[in-house]
Order: C-alpha cells, then structure tokens, then sequence
C-alpha cells in the first residue's frame, strides 16, 4: 500500500513551473479566492493583493497575507481539482506534510463542499489531538455535525472520552469560532449527562493560539473541570499557559467628569443640545460627552472636539447642522415613529433598551443608585459583539453589572461573564475608588452582582442550562421586559441565576 501511495503522489506532482501555472490559472478563474488552511481563518486573494508564489527549486513557495498573518507554506503537488477547489500538498515546518486549499467562495457549488472540507479536517485534527493528550482513554464518538435542537454547531467539532467511570467532552474550534468553544462545550457537557444519565466530570477545548486568554477568565468562575489547549499554524497543540491571561485586563482609566458649558464653544454647543427634546447628554467616558437619542449617537464631545452624524462623522463647526440632525433623530427614533422602517428607527436596539433602562433603574433594583452609570468600565476590548454593559452602584456599595441584549444570543451569558471577571477583578484591587469612580461613595471590593436584562422572550432558551455552570460566587439575575418596552416597560420576569422562570403574567 505504501508503494501504490507513493506512486499516485509522484503522479500528481510535477514541476515548480508547473505548479505556478496551476496555481495562477485556477486564482484567475475565481471571482472571491481564498486560501485556506485547517482551522485558520481565510486568507483573501482576491485582485492579486495579499499573495505571491515563486519557484524554489523543486516546490512552489506560496505564501499569503492581511493585516494581522502570514503564511508560507512550499507546495510539492497539487492533490485534487474540483469545480471552484484546488487542493494542494504542502510540506510545513519540520518536513511534514499537509494540506491547503485555493478556493472561490463566490461560486455556489463549491461552498458546501469547501464548509464540510474544513470542518472534517478540524474534526480529523481534534481525533489527533485527543490521542495524544489522553492516552488511554478511549473514544466514544466523535462529530461534527449540526444540532440545531441542542444548539451544538458543525463549526465546532465535538467528541466524548472515556476511561474507567471518567468522561470527558471535548471540543474544538478554528479561530473563526474561537469565541463560541466554551459555550458548545459546556451545552455539549450538559447534553450528554442529559443523554446518557452519567456524569461528566471534565471538559477539554482546543483553540487556535492567542484565543485563550478569555476562556481562561472565564474559565475560573466556573464550576466545571477543564483543560485548555491551544494549537498552532501547524496543527500541533499543547496545554495553554492559562497564567498569562491576566494581561488581557487593561488598566482602569482615571475617570474624569465631560467638561461643563463654559470650557470652550464646543462644549457649550454640547450644554446647549442637552436642551432639545429627546437628546440624552452621557458621560461616556473620561471626560468625553455622548449625545443619543433613544441611545444612537449622533455627537460626540472629545479633546474640545464637537464630532457628529450618524453613521458618519465629521466636526462641528457650528452647532445649527448638529441641532438639525437631532431633531430629525428624535423625529424617526421614536416609539410611534412616522417612518418605523427607517434606518435610524431600527438601528441598535441593545442601545434603545439601554437609554430606557439607564432612565428606569429601579426596575431592575430599585436599591441602585440613579448616578453615576458607566458604560463598559474596564472592560477587555475586542470581544463586545452586540452587548452593551453597564455599571452600577447599590447604596450599599456594592457594584451590579447590567448585561443588555434585545435579541436572543445564546453566548450571552459567557460573554457577560467576561466582563463581570473584568469588574471583579477591579473592585477586588479598590480600583474604582483609587481611579475616581463614585466619586464620595464606597465602593464594596467584593464580586458585583450580575444582571442580564432583555425582552423576556428573547432570552436563547440554553441560557439557563449555560448559567448552571457558573460558580455560586456569581450572583447573576435575569430581568426580562414585555414586549411593548418601547412605549410601557415593565418587568414580567425576574429569575436568580439557572433557575426556570416563573412568568407574572402575559404582557
């Protein structure tokens, strides 16, 4: 068998020219190439611009590049042509070999072809992986498909391992969907106890490299036993250094208060807008002002800087254009809106509910504190997709970590989680007090209490089964709203952390 496998590489090998030619000729044929390498994110071709080969003897050097990677990989043959995919050899580091595919993602029949290719070669890389850092254990099943009913992604392969009575649920991702491991490990942990009726007393995540340091964060306010690995370019792993994932929390900024109206014209401009019906004037961040209305920005006030739009910004040089454009906002951004399809009525809903809710405190705790609010204090930057954070104070001190979403997301609660690890980790320290925040007030060092507030109906029904997880060291509340919060909010649910919710009643 070795011999016939040699011959039918040598058959498809040729000459470096010769690769170059097929190499070019397929790129020129695409409309979107790629380059894709198992578990790595795209590399776009597209116009010539991010890529180059050239011959190197008896391979072809193809290498590939963006803003943030590299890749260089020597291309000793080409293993399959398809419609829309070539699949080529490739020799890595240490004379291994692997694989890479040129692709065109703008052609429809190679799509689902190319998604199964890379899923089964992460899937491929995780049996691999599993065997070397659990010998002994046997494998009980692996997969990679899709399971919408328990949420489990094809994008995310999964498997189970057993030895003795032990059990352990493996994950893995590719940097894509790094952020979405922990979430399908723990609902794929719960679904087989669910399942099968055993225990599983551990999980295992593979993650590309520099994705670790927020699934170790989180990792530690979690009840659950796991091991963390990170893999390389080359698809060889090892067990993450899970101490370095202190230096993904930035040091907290000195909080000083947005300048009053006689610090500049463009400040008096900001004093001057507050007065127009509709337009909040939030202190956003250090001395900076944020006018919204319904919580969409239209100016911001920084560095004695008047910049406005919406979408689009320009500075200020007279206030008029600036009180127009608020007006207009204030005229579409409305509950009973005359043009309720138009883009700036629809435009971040997580920021309309948090305008409400930072107006209406007492409806989540009526013990908090009606200022000062912060918006994402300390929070680590990069990993926000679409939830907007808050942070309050008790008047007894302690601190409340408010989580916003308008529409279901599953990932919600490990992502509230993040940033509650953020605030924990600053209220431990006394950082708050020391850097200005609550100015005169006392600030309890210990762990802040965790809200998530959404329309109750949007809460992604694993929510429950995720917060289960959680150490009991996180206090953590669900808030949910009636449907109109627009024009009447008022609170229907409130749940403490994975309990079953008990509804007051139909909206």
């Amino acid at each position: 068998m070795g011999a016939v496998a040699s011959l039918r590489k040598a058959s498809r090998a040729g000459s470096a020219a010769s690769l170059r030619a097929e190499v070019e000729r397929f790129l020129a044929s695409c409309r979107d190439p790629v380059l894709l390498e198992p578990g790595e994110a795209p590399f776009a071709l597209g116009g010539g611009a991010g890529w180059a080969c050239a011959e190197r003897g008896s391979f072809l050097l193809l290498e590939a590049w963006d803003e943030t990677r590299t890749l260089a990989r020597r291309v000793t043959a080409v293993d399959a042509s398809r419609r829309g995919r070539l699949l080529l050899t490739v020799e890595r580091f240490g004379g291994r070999e692997g694989t890479v595919t040129l692709a065109d993602r703008a052609d429809p029949q190679a799509a689902p072809a190319l998604l199964r290719g890379q899923r089964t070669e992460l899937l491929e890389l995780l049996r691999r992986w599993l065997a070397r850092q659990y010998p002994g254990w046997r494998l009980r099943e692996i997969s990679a498909g899709m399971d919408l009913e328990r949420s489990l992604s094809g994008a995310c392969p999964r498997a189970l391992l057993a030895l003795g009575r032990r059990r352990c649920a493996a994950v893995a991702a590719d940097r894509e969907h790094a952020a979405e491991a922990l979430t399908q490990a723990l609902l794929w942990a719960a679904h087989l106890r669910m399942r099968d009726g055993e225990d599983v007393q551990s999980v295992a995540l593979f993650v590309p490299e520099a994705s670790e340091g927020a699934i170790a964060l989180r990792l530690r306010w979690l009840k659950v036993q796991a091991a963390l690995f990170v893999w390389d370019s080359s698809g060889v792993e090892s067990p993450a250094d899970a101490s370095n994932c202190g230096n993904l929390i930035r040091e907290l900024p000195h909080w000083a208060e947005p300048p009053a109206a006689d610090a500049g014209e463009a400040a008096g401009w900001v004093h001057e807008l507050k007065l127009e019906e509709g337009v909040e004037a939030v202190a956003a961040a250090p001395g900076e002002w944020s006018l919204r209305v319904h919580g969409l920005e239209f100016a911001r006030y920084r560095g004695g800087t008047l910049f406005y739009g919406v979408f689009e910004r320009r500075r200020a040089t007279r206030v008029g254009p600036v009180r127009e454009l608020a007006r207009e906002l204030a005229r579409v951004r409305c509950a009973d809106s005359p043009e309720p399809r138009h883009e700036w009525r629809l435009a971040m809903p997580e920021a309309w509910l948090e305008s409400m809710l930072r107006q209406r405190l007492d409806l989540i705790d009526p013990l908090l504190l009606p200022q000062p609010v912060y918006s994402q204090a300390g929070a680590v930057e990069g990993t926000r997709r679409g939830i907007i954070d808050l942070l309050a104070l008790r008047r007894d001190g302690r601190l409340t970590v408010i989580e916003i979403k308008a529409a279901a997301d599953m990932e919600l609660p490990l992502q509230a989680l993040g940033y509650w690890s953020q605030v924990a980790h600053h209220a431990a320290r006394g950082d708050f007090q020391r850097c200005g925040y609550f100015r005169g007030r006392f600030v309890d060092p210990r762990p802040p209490r965790l809200v998530l507030a959404a329309p109750a109906l949007e809460f992604h029904p694993t929510t429950e089964t995720l917060l289960g997880f959680l150490h009991p060291d996180v206090e953590v509340e669900r808030v949910g709203l009636g449907v109109e919060w627009h024009q009447r909010p008022r609170v229907v649910l409130r749940v403490q952390g994975g309990m079953r919710p008990e509804w007051d009643g139909p909206d």
